[in-house]
């Protein structure tokens, strides 16, 4: 993971905090479910023995018997794991000579973390949110792009990282500054870079705790290289289609419709089935692209010739990216109106349709 200049020094506080570098750790959240494990206490009575099952405090503690409450919520295994190993020493309670401790995630909890910035959703959301189905506690399923769900064992949680929290968010915007991304921590500032996840260079991503936030800055600029999926953007993105009067048209139902995220205006155009057909009647349809500011309301609206934005389409000005919740309105030319005018004067008038009318 490359890091700012600036975050460096910062980085090396939390360091010095934690004991561990933040790039690598696994820190506990409040909610984290445990097993403690003391060889030691089999001889003692059950009533008395400190091995079992653990729960991270909302306060971010660990509560074990006959101790007071120890500090878990930032900290990695280890960490902890010292931490237990010397209060019980201190305590009396066993010896430091041979003394053995063992904590293993039993379950890794949801988390929740705020976004703000250059994302498509920002707000606090809500990260390892998917549930268990094994009785270990460790067994679970994540969704892939290409082999759908599968099943992940082990006590990794795929989904408590800087990387899904972003796309929880709704994934980066065009004009996201991606290779200064700030995670706020107990009052301490990283700043990450993860302009890696869309060049191929090898990046490290970063672990989440509660209360993390998570501040992707805006660049005065629309960056083409961000509109694609990947780990910080969607796959795919809702867009409202109307095309009421072309027969099972993709735009005739009241839901929005999916389109792969990085789909231009015109693949949209194909996609909704506004081209094609009688070229002496659909040669000279329109078609018109509305984008909504979801901040402000202002609405932006292109209106091209369909054979225009096909054939004459140069940049972002006129074949945009589509972005989630456009709107796309394909209109009838003159000639197709015409015919269907003349259809339904042919249908009134045909004698056959009046006899039938007439006696049924």
């Amino acid at each position: 993971m490359s890091l700012n200049k600036p975050a460096i020094f910062l980085s090396g506080a939390v360091i010095a905090l934690f004991g561990v570098s933040p790039a690598f750790a696994l820190p506990l959240s409040p909610g984290d479910r445990l097993r403690l494990f003391i060889p030691a206490d089999s001889d003692l009575p059950e009533s008395q023995r400190i091995s079992g099952l653990y729960e991270v405090n909302l306060d971010g503690t660990l509560q074990f018997p006959f101790l007071d409450p120890i500090p878990a919520a930032g900290l990695e295994l280890p960490q902890v794991e010292q931490q237990v190993s010397r209060t019980l020493v201190e305590k009396g309670l066993f010896r430091a000579n041979g003394l053995r401790v063992s904590i293993k995630v039993f379950q890794w909890a949801p988390v929740q973390v705020n976004v703000s910035g250059a994302t498509f959703e920002p707000g606090r959301v809500l990260i390892n949110s998917q549930p268990t189905n094994s009785t270990s506690g460790n067994l679970v399923s994540i969704p892939t792009p290409i082999a759908g769900t599968i099943p992940v064992s082990g006590n990794y949680p795929p989904e408590r990282y800087l990387t899904a929290a972003i796309r929880t968010a709704g994934g980066v915007t065009p004009d996201a500054d991606i290779k200064n991304i700030r995670l706020v921590r107990n009052n301490q500032t990283q700043v990450i870079d993860l302009s890696g996840v869309f060049s191929g260079e090898s990046e490290r991503d970063v672990p989440l705790v509660a209360g993390d936030q998570v501040i992707v800055p805006r660049l005065d600029k629309i960056q083409n290289d961000l509109v694609r999926p990947s780990q910080l953007t969607p796959s795919v993105i809702p867009i409202f289609v109307s095309n009421a009067t072309a027969p099972g048209a993709t735009g005739n139902n009241d839901r929005a419709t999916e389109l792969a995220y990085g789909t231009r205006f015109s693949n949209a155009v194909v996609s909704s089935r506004c081209v094609g057909g009688n070229l002496s009647t659909s040669g000279k349809r329109r078609v018109t692209l509305m984008q909504t500011d979801r901040t402000t309301g202002k609405t932006t609206v292109i209106d091209q010739p369909v054979e225009t934005l096909l054939r004459n389409s140069t940049d972002n000005t006129n074949n945009p990216f589509l972005m989630p919740r456009d709107g796309i309105v394909c209109y009838d030319s003159k000639n197709e109106n015409t015919s269907g005018v003349l259809r339904f004067i042919t249908d009134i008038l045909n004698p056959f349709n009046i006899l039938r009318g007439i006696f049924r």
